[in-house]
């Protein structure tokens, strides 16, 4: 028979059991990788901003350059997804068609004008997506949404203000061209986000190459060029994609968006330290307008946004 008075002993031990505070809650596991991905986005971005000065280098006409770029991209991405193959939609397909305006459009323009305003123009594309998603998407769109278009395009102006030359002049509007097809590509991709929004980068690099096959040959400067085209190729369009759309299933919007403006500010950087070109007055001051009204625009729709399992719904830009 247990002796009563070890009972007694055995009391406070319980209440203090019972009184020790519950350990803090484990982070799900959702939550633990969210650094990886904002790392990936952070690597995607610094790969992205190499186009300038990557295209800059490279001494072909721009459609060669497109279409070698987007040849490299199709046969990594097909090595290694193979499986986008199976997924092909018409969605898929009309984003495959707005990427290959995006990717041939920005080539063109940073041969043709200034890194910096193929660039900061092609960053009008949130203000496009404004105003395509309340049809595309079923998205409002808000009074301070057209306030912040307004103040895009008074920026947009300013670019206008430089003494341009003609190949200049095209250079800006190929670039302003970017940003709508950068916008719908954004959109499309939205609505392949629970598929497989690699299979509309994988069409549209396809289409790339068709459209550009007569401006690539014969092939001209190889020896010159092809380190160039495939550091461009490899690590300024394929590797970049591939790293976002993984991170992109698990990254909020508002990360997505802040991450993504080091492309615009590093791009011209990089221009102008290897190369020392330099944007005009007005360009500059007309980027920042560009990229305030496309980042105040990601801050407001950000925070509108109801966070849900997995890490809320992300988009690509804005």
């Amino acid at each position: 028979m247990m002796d009563p008075r070890k009972n007694s002993d055995l009391v406070p031990i319980a209440n203090a059991k019972r009184q020790t505070p519950n350990p803090e809650p484990i982070k799900d596991s959702a939550e633990r990788r969210t650094p990886k991905y904002v790392v990936l986005l952070l690597l995607t971005a610094l790969m992205w901003s190499l186009g300038g000065v990557l295209i800059k280098s490279i001494d072909w006409n721009p459609m060669a350059i497109a279409g070698s770029r987007s040849l490299i991209a199709v046969l990594l991405i097909g090595l290694v997804k193979p499986s986008v193959v199976k997924q092909l939609s018409w969605v898929a397909f009309l984003g495959g068609l707005a990427y290959a305006a995006t990717v041939i459009l920005f080539v063109i323009s940073t041969k043709l004008t200034t890194a910096a305003n193929a660039i900061f123009l092609q960053y009008t594309a949130p203000i496009y997506i404004a105003l395509l998603s309340p049809w595309l998407l079923k998205e409002s769109v808000r009074w301070s949404d057209w306030i912040l278009i307004f103040i895009a395009f008074a920026g947009i102006g300013l670019f206008f203000c430089d003494r341009l030359s003609l190949a200049g002049t095209w250079g800006v509007i190929a670039a302003l061209i970017s940003g709508v097809s950068f916008a719908c590509l954004t959109v499309l991709m939205r609505r392949q986000k629970n598929r497989s929004p690699e299979t509309a980068v994988f069409i549209g690099n396809g289409i790339t190459v068709l459209v550009a096959l007569p401006a690539m040959l014969p092939a001209t400067n190889l020896g010159r060029n092809w380190p160039w085209l495939i550091a461009l190729g490899v690590v300024q369009l394929t590797v970049p994609y591939l790293l976002y759309a993984r991170a992109i299933r698990h990254v909020r919007a508002l990360d997505a968006s802040l991450i993504g403006m080091i492309e615009p500010i590093l791009n011209p950087v990089w221009v102008m330290l290897a190369i020392g070109e330099h944007p005009a007055p007005w360009s500059i001051v007309g980027g920042f307008v560009v990229l305030g009204t496309s980042l105040t625009r990601s801050l407001l729709a950000s925070g509108s946004e109801v966070p849900r399992a997995g890490g809320g719904e992300a988009g690509v830009v804005g």
